[in-house]
């Protein structure tokens, strides 16, 4: 019996990891090179959820910082209806941002994977 428990809580670990590190339903994620082509793109907004301090530091021009805890309270800043991508340092809160945006009904989001960490210009 408590083989078969520590099966069962395995699994449910395994379960709740996979689910936690797969993109929301709705969120697509490129790479930061591909980025680099759409940054001209007059029908996409770029949003940076990086704190104040990390986007002074270093920051793309195209980019509108709402840092991520206060992303929640100010979607009403964006249009829903156009393509939304979103950076941080690593990928890990932009990820978590593109969930709440696609949670809020944004149609079409894309999380830049290793974020400014791997950004190159």
């Amino acid at each position: 019996m408590d083989t078969w428990l520590v099966v069962l809580i395995g699994a449910v670990i395994v379960f709740v990891a996979y689910r936690a590190m797969s993109p929301a339903k709705g969120v697509n994620s490129i790479s930061t090179d591909d980025l680099k082509s759409q940054l001209k793109s007059k029908d996409k907004q770029f949003i940076d959820i990086r704190t104040p301090g990390e986007f002074k530091a270093n920051r793309i021009k195209e980019f509108k910082n709402i840092p991520l805890n206060e992303l929640p309270g100010r979607v009403g800043e964006l249009d829903k209806k156009k393509e939304t991508v979103v950076i941080c340092q690593s990928g890990m809160r932009s990820s978590k941002a593109a969930s709440i945006l696609n949670k809020n009904g944004f149609e079409n989001v894309i999380n830049v994977r290793g974020g400014m960490g791997s950004y190159r210009s």
